[in-house]
């Protein structure tokens, strides 16, 4: 399980553990907040077909999909 700071996930990289579509490389390329700041949900955009999917942040912390930067 990674550890992550919500906070700091914006423009960080991540390679998906299985490929779908070719895409496995992505970027985060924005935060989304709640009415008091807190970090809900990312937006992660491949990098081959700039594809964008909104997934709560905390399903990067599951090693057995996502790896942090590019593998």
């Amino acid at each position: 399980m990674n550890r992550l700071n919500p906070d700091k996930l914006n423009l960080s990289k991540w390679s998906a553990v299985s490929t779908q579509n070719r895409e496995k490389h992505f970027l985060v390329t924005e935060l989304i907040r709640d009415e008091e700041g807190v970090v809900q949900q990312c937006v992660l955009e491949a990098v081959l077909t700039h594809r964008q999917q909104v997934i709560p942040w905390q399903q990067l912390k599951d090693s057995n999909c996502w790896q942090q930067g590019w593998h």
